[in-house]
């Protein structure tokens, strides 16, 4: 079976993680577009406000930049992008969670404050070592966050939609759904994307395994008599999109932020005006 990867979307991705040279050169444009933009940014801003700012509030003008353009304008980025910054844009990659769906805010905040040190700090030498190390090419933010980058370049879609029976819609809507394991959720879209070409038997088996495995997260348990194959399909379909309405709140939120961070150094004036 191809690998893939689920994300909120409902798109299968090629799961091979990024090689090392791939992430590295998304890694520079990043780091390039980055120190171009600061440098602009702080030549136009402490240019027109150094003459009203004693050295204390210079001071913290400059840190404020600092923190926006390494941690708050990364975040933002990878969250309204869905883990695709310019760079990664430019080399064809993705940043993912663990089990294949769509970083949040929170593992774009933990990748760029963990990035200030491993990337910046160190010029990308922890980083290296890290990446280097480990299987699925992981920086240490990546490991604190639950992610990796992997290749989209050349993805395909799923040939057989998920479809949410109507009897089962209402249970769905309300149902806890927790996080399911990493690659449950994918190994399941697989299945029913091929349901149709496998045999009776081994369609059966495969869709009452998965069921049973997936059930064990979810309360309440689906109407009695349900099909496993329409229960995958609903428990998929809701948590798609779950993570659709999810994402375009936090993109909302991460956009807000940004405009708050943006606004913030024109704010910062001599108390003495």
């Amino acid at each position: 079976m191809q690998d893939g990867i689920l994300i909120g979307e409902g798109v299968v991705l090629d799961a091979r993680p990024a090689s090392f040279a791939t992430r590295a050169g998304g890694a520079l444009l990043d780091a390039l577009a980055t120190v171009v933009l600061f440098v602009v940014t702080a030549s136009v801003v402490l240019g027109t406000t150094v003459d009203r700012l004693n050295e204390q509030w210079g001071n913290t003008l400059a840190v404020v930049l600092m923190v926006t353009f390494l941690v708050a304008l990364p975040v933002a980025v990878e969250t309204l992008t869905r883990g695709r910054s310019p760079g990664k844009l430019a080399t064809g990659l993705r940043v993912v969670r663990d089990d294949g769906g769509p970083v949040r805010l929170r593992h774009a905040f933990v990748r760029a404050l963990v990035g200030v040190f491993e990337l910046w700090f160190t010029f990308g030498a922890v980083a290296m070592i890290t990446s280097l190390a480990n299987a699925r090419g992981k920086r240490l933010g990546d490991l604190l966050a639950g992610t990796y980058a992997v290749r989209v370049r050349g993805a395909r879609g799923w040939e057989r939609p998920l479809v949410m029976a109507p009897d089962l819609a209402g249970w769905a809507h309300t149902a806890d759904i927790r996080r399911l394991p990493d690659g449950l959720a994918l190994r399941a879209r697989q299945v029913l994307d091929r349901a149709a070409r496998l045999a009776p038997s081994s369609r059966a088996l495969l869709t009452d395994e998965l069921a049973g495995q997936v059930e064990a997260y979810v309360a309440p348990g689906p109407p009695p008599g349900t099909p496993a194959e329409a229960f995958l399909h609903a428990v998929l379909h809701e948590r798609r999109d779950r993570e659709l309405v999810r994402g375009r709140a936090e993109r909302e939120r991460a956009a807000q932020r940004a405009e708050v961070l943006h606004r913030l150094p024109y704010a910062i004036t001599d108390p003495r005006d």
